[in-house]
């Protein structure tokens, strides 16, 4: 076991369980809204990824609790719910659609979760680094997990791109390297 005073050893454990909290907190309110989108998509070209998506998600979100209970931090339950509620409420948003889904939907849909993909990634970084100086962290599982966000983001990126043009016309084509992150 790693001297905790040593340099690069985990410093604020408190602060690390709640920030591993908000990553699980959000991966459960990714979970709920790509679990949504497969419903949007059942029988486009979407559906197949997007199943790929919501498995790699869940397992994602395995990798966090475990990791989570290998460095005795509790679940915050009450930020669980928070997120669940918070995705469901976001159904409600304004759209200029009172009755039915705006087609800008899907695009936001597809922007919102490409960017959650991004700061999962981030969190999956920072546990990677502690991993090399913390045992009880799986480095290489945050690598392995790291590699699969990029896959995820790619893809995301293109079916956004794809939805957007869809919506509001234009080129689906990224405009350039940057268009792509």
């Amino acid at each position: 076991m790693p001297d905790p005073s040593a340099a690069g050893a985990i410093r604020n454990p408190e602060l690390l369980a709640i920030y591993c909290n908000d990553h699980l907190a959000a991966a459960t309110g990714g979970i709920e809204l790509v679990t949504r989108m497969l419903g949007r998509y059942r029988g486009t070209p979407y559906e197949g990824p997007m199943e790929s998506l919501l498995d790699e998600l869940r397992e994602e979100r395995t990798a966090l609790r475990t990791t989570m209970e290998s460095l005795g931090f509790p679940v915050q339950q009450y930020k669980l719910i928070a997120s669940w509620v918070g995705e469901k409420l976001s159904r409600g948003k304004l759209n200029g659609r009172l009755l039915s889904r705006s087609p800008s939907s899907d695009l936001v849909e597809f922007e919102f979760i490409a960017t959650a993909v991004l700061a999962k990634r981030a969190g999956f970084e920072t546990l990677r680094a502690l991993g090399e100086v913390d045992p009880r962290i799986d480095a290489g599982l945050f690598e392995r997990l790291i590699d699969q966000a990029d896959d995820q983001h790619t893809w995301l990126a293109e079916a956004r791109r794809e939805v957007a043009a869809r919506v509001f016309g234009g080129k689906s084509e990224a405009a350039s390297d940057a268009a792509d992150t």
